[in-house]
């Protein structure tokens, strides 16, 4: 979006007139826009107050500087020029000078009077050694104006980061953008809350179901028994023993005398594993001196996730 820079032209007036003309020139050759108060002569309050206002709307502050001092503000004591200048100063806005080299303003006054270009006095010598302790450049004809100014603004370009002024319709499409930025971010904020919602809905007790999940696929068990004479040892993944045995599990087993030891080895070997993650739960029977392992409720939401997982593999 193109920004323009509001500079404020300072200076004192009828002594400078061809130099703010170049100075206004420049400004609008760069692009941006000049303002200053050569409609008004600051000789009472309300109107100092006016050009203040002028100055806080202005990204730049330019002082033209030459010979002259400039009419006086009567409570201060002090110029308007240096009024504003200073004015700048407290408002910390980015300020730079030029001043006319003495070459130039006594070639000015052998033509149009010294009375008109020179202001010689204590005041002005003080307010030069202000200036010339900030930003400064030297120009000796109105083309040296007109360059300083072009590299100035340049290199506050690179130094600030202005607020400028831009067109109105490039406002309206940047609020547009805007607009349409804070949508996205509500939709993503939507979307992101689905999604802990999500997550939270697939707590396994302390666990994730992904968390269960990994653990299940990556972890072994081995289990031993005999099948008539035949001795077997067999290794599986966790996930893939309970997955065999949710029915069993969904029923119960137990370590009562005489079960077949198989299932003995899945109540010792698979089983403890299992009620680790809370997917099956130890019960306690009356009236009876062994106990049933069975298929919790987290374990059937385990499993009831897992199903419906499934349904899109490439999320198992």
């Amino acid at each position: 979006m193109e920004k323009k820079l509001q500079i404020f032209v300072s200076s004192t007036f009828l002594d400078l007139i061809d130099e703010r003309q170049s100075a206004v020139k420049a400004i609008i050759d760069a692009g941006h826009i000049p303002a200053g108060m050569e409609l008004f002569k600051a000789s009472n309050e309300s109107q100092l107050e006016t050009i203040k206002r002028w100055i806080d709307e202005s990204d730049i502050f330019l002082l033209i500087l030459g010979g002259r001092y400039g009419s006086i503000e009567t409570k201060t004591g002090k110029s308007y020029t240096q009024l504003e200048y200073e004015y700048a100063l407290e408002k910390n806005i980015p300020i730079f000078a030029v001043v006319l080299e003495e070459k130039w303003l006594h070639m000015k006054a052998s033509t149009e009077g010294a009375e008109k270009i020179f202001q010689k006095c204590l005041d002005y010598d003080n307010f030069r050694m202000l200036v010339e302790s900030k930003m400064v450049k030297y120009v000796e004809d109105l083309k040296d104006i007109m360059i300083a100014i072009h590299t100035t603004i340049k290199e506050f370009e690179k130094m600030y980061s202005f607020s400028g002024w831009v067109r109105g319709d490039s406002v309206y499409d940047q609020t547009k953008l805007l607009s349409e930025n804070n949508n996205l971010m509500k939709e993503n904020n939507k979307l992101q809350n689905q999604i802990d919602k999500l997550k939270t809905s697939e707590r396994i007790g302390d666990f994730s179901f992904d968390e269960i999940l990994f653990v299940l696929k990556e972890k072994e068990v081995t289990i031993e028994f005999e099948v008539g004479e035949i001795s077997k040892t067999v290794t599986r993944k966790y996930l893939d023993a309970f997955l065999a045995l949710r029915d069993t599990f969904a029923t119960g087993i137990t370590n009562q005398v005489g079960t077949k030891e198989m299932l003995r080895e899945v109540y010792y070997k698979i089983s403890p594993f299992l009620m680790n993650f809370g997917l099956l739960e130890k019960i306690k029977l009356t009236g009876v001196r062994y106990e049933r392992i069975q298929l919790s409720k987290l374990g059937m939401k385990f499993l009831a996730l897992y199903d419906l997982r499934m349904n899109n593999k490439d999320q198992i």
